[in-house]
């Protein structure tokens, strides 16, 4: 008898029941999905804020020294932000105005923080094309409303920051910002 020759069929059953084909199979695609992650990992990860921009992201101000009555201009996102201490004249001079006769209603209260509604905190940045409005500084023209007046196109914002006169069609912005202690205001 002529002795035949052995040939193991792919499909052959080993004792532990994976075939050849379906070991080649599974170590195929476990090594696409390994070079596929190695691949995007790189491209998603170059996507996320790098970390001059995530230290840009907020700012810390110390305002210990900002007497009522008194504001500072700081920085921002690379943009002008007014922090302001109100007196309560300007309090009360804010309040009393009807919400519903300004162009962009908003009360006080709704552009401060409760319990620290004499800290008005907004981007000094005007709604009408961008110029910085005056105010902030010592000396400078906050207008006729007593809050700030941007030499632009003559906007007047009240002491709530909220546009009364002129060609602004919004309140100056109040950013997200959180008190970190009675001392320091968080902005961003």
């Amino acid at each position: 008898m002529a002795e035949e020759a052995v040939t193991e069929s792919p499909d052959l059953v080993h004792a532990d029941g994976v075939r050849r084909r379906d070991f080649i199979n599974i170590a195929a695609v476990s090594a696409a999905g390994v070079a596929g992650v190695s691949i995007l990992y790189p491209l998603i990860s170059q996507m996320s804020a790098s970390a001059d921009v995530l230290a840009a992201s907020s700012t810390e101000v110390d305002i210990s020294s900002i007497k009522p009555g008194q504001a500072i201009k700081g920085v921002f996102r690379k943009q002008p932000v007014f922090i302001r201490n109100l007196t309560p004249k300007e309090i009360a001079e804010a309040n009393a105005v009807p919400v519903d006769s300004l162009r962009d209603p908003q009360s006080l209260a709704e552009r401060t923080k409760e319990g620290k509604e004499n800290w008005l905190i907004t981007m000094g940045v005007c709604t009408h094309l961008g110029c910085v409005p005056l105010g902030a500084g010592e000396g400078e023209s906050k207008g006729e409303f007593g809050g700030y007046f941007c030499p632009c196109h003559g906007s007047s914002y009240d002491t709530a920051a909220r546009i009364r006169k002129g060609p602004a069609p919004k309140n100056l912005e109040v950013p997200e910002y959180a008190f970190t202690s009675d001392t320091v205001v968080k902005i961003g």
